[in-house]
């Protein structure tokens, strides 16, 4: 019988305080979600349920829904309480639709894919 290491313990008690709680859930592509946390493992798996995604174009936010949601624990970067007793956005955030928000965050595909160049005089080659 092996016990687990110091760090899996740390990770699965201060994890397990967060059950059946609402929480943000920051990912690696920048993508935040909210949902209740229902379950975990030993990987930082865990199970949202109630999930949604929350998209921020400046002023501007909408809640996409997901339902029940599994995430796999090496695209978590954060993972944070919400404190329900106070208001989850700021005054001046407004709620929208997600095609409002969707076609407010659209870029045409020229200003995706155009690389900056910058010229310094004092050198030979162009700098990226």
């Amino acid at each position: 019988m092996s016990w687990p290491a110091p760090d899996d313990v740390l990770l699965s008690t201060s994890l397990a305080t967060y059950l059946d709680k609402k929480l943000l859930v920051l990912l690696r592509d920048g993508r935040k979600l909210l949902g209740l946390l229902r379950s975990f493992d030993q990987f930082a798996n865990v199970v949202l349920e109630g999930a949604c995604e929350r998209l921020i174009v400046g002023d501007l936010y909408c809640d996409v829904p997901l339902g029940l949601y599994v995430i796999r624990g090496e695209n978590v970067v954060l993972i944070g309480e919400l404190d329900l007793g106070k208001e989850e956005l700021p005054q001046h955030m407004t709620c929208v639709s997600e095609a409002e928000i969707r076609k407010v965050n659209c870029k045409p595909k020229y200003l995706k894919s155009a690389s900056c160049t910058l010229q310094i005089p004092h050198l030979s080659k162009e700098v990226y």
